[in-house]
């Protein structure tokens, strides 16, 4: 199993690779580039699969597994935003004219992100690349136990600690050496990672059952 976790910083995306015993770490421009190597399954922290309405059954049950930390899972992407519209402000104003809640700048600002990997997910239909959230991945490292905000000094040691503990003995040498001039936050380079995790070895995933599909049949579903 060849697996690569991606999760996007200002310059791109950090790519965790995974084969056998061999973890590696990389550092790329675009979607294309970072998952241009053979792989048997990729997780990427981005939405994959998008409403009309910007309302998500996986969003909504992730929120609840990360309570009280809900605010930890970006809801209301939605194609038309961005493609549509060229600010926030007036994408809120057709937003409401829908009956459709806002979206949040911090959602907003992903949006060229997350049409990046709309469009590739698309165009690779063949490719097993799915949905993951690295805080969901981390809270079952955790053995179910929310942790302190990941830019705190403490969430960031128990997320390097939970990381190690799954294989990552480099974490430290990459946090300190690797991440030099690359652009990347530590909380990059270790989302990847447990991203990498659920892309290795799924446990589970929300919602269970029959998967559900957007408009363009892509799922609507959240690994960990």
């Amino acid at each position: 199993m060849r697996a690569i976790g991606l999760d996007g910083f200002s310059k791109g995306w950090v790519a965790v690779s995974i084969d056998g015993d061999q973890r590696t770490i990389s550092f790329h421009s675009d979607v294309a580039d970072a998952l241009s190597r053979p792989f048997d399954r990729a997780g990427i922290d981005i939405p994959i699969g998008m409403t009309d309405d910007g309302e998500r059954g996986c969003d909504r049950l992730a929120r609840e597994r990360l309570r009280p930390h809900t605010s930890r899972v970006f809801t209301g992407a939605r194609r038309w935003l961005w493609q549509e519209f060229q600010d926030p402000d007036n994408a809120n104003k057709e937003a409401r004219r829908r009956g459709q809640t806002a979206v949040s700048r911090q959602l907003w600002h992903l949006g060229k992100k997350i049409m990046e990997v709309d469009a590739f997910v698309r165009a690779n239909a063949a490719c097993d690349i799915r949905e993951v959230h690295p805080e969901l991945v981390f809270l079952r490292l955790n053995g179910g136990a929310p942790l302190p905000r990941k830019k705190s000094e403490e969430g960031d040691t128990l997320r390097r600690k939970l990381l190690k503990h799954s294989g990552f003995h480099d974490i430290d040498r990459w946090l300190s050496e690797v991440r030099i001039g690359s652009g990347a936050k530590s909380d990059d380079m270790l989302d990847a990672c447990a991203v990498a995790l659920a892309a290795h070895e799924p446990s589970g995933c929300v919602p269970e059952g029959p998967q559900p599909l957007d408009g363009h049949d892509l799922p609507m579903r959240i690994w960990f």
